[in-house]
């Protein structure tokens, strides 16, 4: 069965309590956190206080993208303000400080992710395949939400599939932007396992039937 992990990227900040209740109440899987920093990409979002807060208000895993640049200066402190899942942008730093990254975070208790944008080869994830429980395949350019989704960065969910087989197969492929009711059906053909929703989520006429829909 699939996850679903909606985007509080799209949620009312006004009412963000409220609407992460919403997330438990209609099934969903995770609550996924995007955090950006208006260098790594051209957006600010949220950073360590909120994601404490929101650690205090659900119990749901809290799965954390970090769009930011050079992320082991933070990823300590992400981990100890509650994320259960924390991912890092392959594209971020040096090969080295990623796979520092990859390592303190296991470390420390959480499940590691490595997050690509659509521009970035699955060859440049191979060497860190053995150090991540989850591969984070963006299907958008990340920084905003509401974009379309990018058919072509499906190869790439099944070329990753087909390594991770090989050396980790308990990774888990995760897919952010453009998910609704039918990029999901192509998502589960090529492998993934795991799908962000924001808008698409939020807007749902019926938020728990859209889950449900994701999940089956």
């Amino acid at each position: 069965m699939a996850k679903i992990a909606p985007s509080i990227l799209s949620a009312d900040f006004v009412n963000l309590e409220r609407d992460i209740h919403n997330i438990e109440e209609n099934g969903g899987d995770w609550v996924h956190v995007d955090v950006m920093d208006g260098t790594f990409v051209p957006n600010i979002t949220i950073g360590l206080p909120v994601l404490r807060d929101i650690r205090r208000v659900t119990k749901l895993p809290l799965d954390v993208h970090l769009m930011i640049d050079r992320p082991i200066r933070y990823v300590g402190r992400f981990v100890k303000a509650g994320a259960d899942w924390l991912t890092v942008h392959l594209e971020a730093d040096t090969p080295e400080n990623i796979m520092a990254c990859l390592e303190m975070i296991r470390a420390m208790g959480c499940k590691a992710g490595l997050s690509l944008k659509p521009g970035t080869p699955v060859e440049m994830a191979l060497p860190y395949l053995t150090k991540c429980d989850l591969i984070l395949v963006m299907t958008v350019e990340p920084g905003f939400g509401g974009q379309s989704f990018m058919t072509d960065m499906l190869e790439k969910t099944r070329r990753l599939r087909a390594a991770l087989d090989e050396v980790n197969p308990e990774c888990l492929i995760e897919v952010d932007g453009g998910i609704d009711t039918v990029t999901q059906i192509l998502c589960k053909q090529n492998g993934v396992d795991v799908m962000v929703t924001g808008s698409a989520y939020f807007k749902a006429p019926d938020r728990a039937a859209f889950v449900k829909t994701i999940q089956e």
